[in-house]
């Protein structure tokens, strides 16, 4: 979870569904942490909903430009 915006920015759609797939699983790993008392910095958990709404919203990005790209 450690890139920057602009890492994820120069990333293409397979990079980023990748990292959002690994983001999904460490916010999973996360949920079971806080579950079993593990967890000792609850702020991760928020750091890491807020990168994949990034992700999230990086892929739709591309999709849009695609889609206007090929209907122009």
């Amino acid at each position: 979870m450690a890139r920057s915006l602009n890492d994820l920015r120069d990333m293409d759609l397979a990079a980023l569904v990748a990292e959002l797939r690994a983001s999904k699983q460490e916010a999973l790993n996360l949920r079971f942490r806080h579950a079993t008392g593990q967890l000792d910095s609850h702020a991760e958990l928020r750091a890491v909903r807020r990168y994949i709404a990034r992700i999230n919203t990086l892929i739709r990005a591309k999709e849009i430009a695609a889609a206007e790209a090929v209907s122009k």
